[in-house]
């Protein structure tokens, strides 16, 4: 049976953070969730020599490295061009969107206010990654 890959978190507040992985846990999901607090870490984790996560949930507003140029460099390498990234950040500013989706972010989402709506969201993301969606069979 093939490992389940891990679904990387990178958030920097430790309310989303908590927020986020309740809301996994919720969707009852297997995978093991790797948390990363900066831009430099994502960075180390998903170019260091673990296999690729399913699914990379990126904040936009990040220490050291910021989402933008995260995802800049995750569509720059060939290993990991392909790589599911989700944008989930609290900014609903046009250039952010705008900016992520040229970048070749798989989706942007807006972290909602209420709790309920936001631990909702995760938790579809989390299921639609993980479990629905079909990964490339390019990566490794």
């Amino acid at each position: 049976m093939t490992a389940l890959r891990s679904i990387l978190l990178v958030e920097d507040n430790p309310d989303d953070e908590r927020l986020t992985l309740r809301a996994l846990r919720r969707g009852n999901l297997a995978n093991p969730v790797v948390v990363t607090r900066n831009g430099e870490e994502a960075l180390r984790q998903v170019f260091g020599p673990d296999p690729l996560p399913c699914v990379v949930l990126l904040d936009l507003k990040l220490p050291k490295v910021d989402g933008l140029e995260v995802l800049r460099q995750i569509r720059a390498s060939d290993r990991t061009r392909l790589l599911p990234v989700v944008m989930l950040t609290s900014s609903s500013e046009d250039r952010d969107i705008i900016e992520s989706y040229s970048l070749g972010a798989n989706s942007y989402v807006r972290k909602p206010v209420n709790i309920d709506e936001f631990t909702e969201a995760v938790r579809q993301l989390g299921l639609y990654w993980a479990l629905i969606s079909e990964l490339p069979p390019t990566l490794p």
